[in-house]
C-alpha cells in the first residue's frame, strides 16, 4: 500500500462550522459541500457537519448520495434542475432548486405535479455567471409565485465575484444592485459565500453559504485560514521512500532543471501528481520533513518527489512528510503552485487513501 494518505480532521470541521456561526450569528449556514465536499469526502463531511441548517451541493446526484447517508436538513441544487425531468427526483428527495433562468420558470409551468417545491431565485449582480438581472427580478419572483408547484417562500439569492478583497467597490456595487432588484419582494436573502463572511458582515442576511471556510481554506490573497480562527480540516503527508546522495552538479528529476550546488543528500516521497500534488509546484515548494520544512527540488512527476536533504541529516526512509495541513497551510503550497488551496484539495485523487481524524 502506498504511504500517501488524506487525513481528515472532523473536529475541525465542526469547530469552523462554530467559527462561521460566531461571524454570521443573525443568519442560518448551508453548508456547501459540493466537488466531494471540497475533496474532503461527502457523505463524511456531512456526518461532521451534521449541525448546518442546510447543505448546498452541484447536482442531483450529491442528493442522493446525502438522502442516502441519512441527512435530513434542507438540500439546495445550487445549479437548479437542468431539464424538467430533473422535477420528480427532485421532490422525491426533497433538493430545493436555485432557479435562474427563464427555461427553469418555464419548466416548472409545465409541471403537473402539485406539490410544491422550495425554491431560490438566483440575481446575476455582477458575476455574469447564472442570474435573473436585478431589473428582472420582480418578474421572475411574480411568475414562481404564481405556480402552485412553487412554494411561496422563495430565497433570494447573489453570488459575489470579488468579495475576497474586502475594500473592493464591486461588491458594494453588486450588494446596492441586489437590494434595488429584491426591494418589497417577500423571502429571505442570501448574498455571502466564505469570503462575503469574512469582509462584508451588511450582507449576511437570513442566509449564509460556507464553502472553503469550513474546510479551514481562505481564498484572501496573502491570508491563511487560521488567521480567521478557522483550521484545516485535510492533512495530506506521505514517507520518504529513499534517501540518495548525489554529486555536485548531477541534475535531478525530469528536464534537468535543478543542479546540485554541492555533494548533498536527495529524498524520495511517495507523492505526485498522481495523487493531486500540483505538477506545477516549483523547486522551494516546502514540505514537513518530520515537522521540519525541506524544500522540494526538481520536477514534480507523477508517483514521487524529490527533496533537498541539506538542513535534515537525521533523516531516514519512512520518515513522515507533510505536503500539507497542520503546520503548513494548503495555502501557501497554492500560492507556490499558482493556483488557491480549494484546487488543491479538490485534486486530491481516489488513489489516496482517506483516513478520519475525530479528535480536537
Amino acid at each position: 500500500m502506498r504511504a500517501t494518505c488524506a487525513t481528515i480532521h472532523l473536529g475541525a470541521l465542526r469547530e469552523n462550522l462554530r467559527r462561521v456561526r460566531e461571524l454570521a450569528p443573525g443568519a442560518r449556514v448551508m453548508a456547501v459541500v459540493k466537488a466531494d465536499g471540497y475533496g474532503h469526502g461527502l457523505e463524511r463531511v456531512a456526518r461532521a457537519l451534521e449541525g448546518a441548517d442546510a447543505f448546498g451541493v452541484a447536482g442531483i446526484a450529491d442528493g442522493q448520495r446525502l438522502r442516502a447517508a441519512g441527512v435530513s436538513q434542507r438540500i439546495v441544487v445550487l445549479s437548479g434542475l437542468d431539464e424538467p425531468g430533473d422535477l420528480a427526483e427532485m421532490r422525491r428527495l426533497r433538493l430545493d432548486p436555485v432557479i435562474h433562468c427563464d427555461a427553469q420558470i418555464d419548466a416548472l409551468a409545465a409541471d403537473l405535479d402539485p406539490r410544491p417545491l422550495r425554491v431560490w431565485l438566483k440575481l446575476d449582480t455582477g458575476m455574469h455567471r447564472l442570474g435573473f438581472p436585478p431589473e428582472r427580478a420582480r418578474a421572475a419572483w411574480a411568475r414562481l409565485r404564481a405556480l402552485p408547484c412553487v412554494d411561496r417562500d422563495i430565497t433570494l439569492m447573489t453570488h459575489f465575484a470579488n468579495s475576497d478583497v474586502f475594500d473592493d467597490a464591486q461588491t458594494t456595487r453588486q450588494i446596492e444592485a441586489f437590494e434595488r432588484g429584491v426591494a418589497g419582494l417577500d423571502g429571505e436573502h442570501s448574498l455571502s459565500n466564505s469570503a462575503g463572511i469574512l469582509g462584508w458582515p451588511e450582507a449576511q442576511g437570513q442566509w449564509v453559504r460556507a464553502g472553503g471556510a469550513l474546510y479551514g481554506i481562505s481564498v484572501v490573497a496573502g491570508r491563511i485560514g487560521a488567521d480567521f480562527g478557522f483550521r484545516p480540516a485535510m492533512t495530506l503527508s506521505t514517507r520518504l521512500v529513499a534517501i540518495n546522495r548525489i554529486r555536485k552538479g548531477e541534475s535531478v528529476g525530469y528536464a534537468a532543471t535543478w543542479q546540485c550546488p554541492e555533494d548533498m543528500d536527495v529524498g524520495v516521497a511517495a507523492i505526485g501528481y498522481g495523487d493531486g500534488y500540483p505538477r506545477q509546484a516549483g523547486a522551494g515548494t516546502p514540505v514537513l520533513l518530520n515537522g521540519r520544512r525541506a524544500p522540494l527540488i526538481g520536477r514534480v512527476s507523477m508517483d514521487l518527489i524529490t527533496l533537498d536533504l541539506r538542513g535534515h541529516p537525521e533523516a531516514k526512509i519512512g520518515d513522515s512528510v507533510v505536503l500539507w495541513g497542520r503546520g503548513l497551510p494548503v495555502e501557501e503550497i497554492a500560492e507556490h503552485a499558482g493556483t488557491i488551496g480549494y484546487d488543491l484539495t479538490c485534486g486530491v485523487t481516489r488513489r489516496v487513501r482517506f483516513v478520519e481524524d475525530d479528535g480536537a
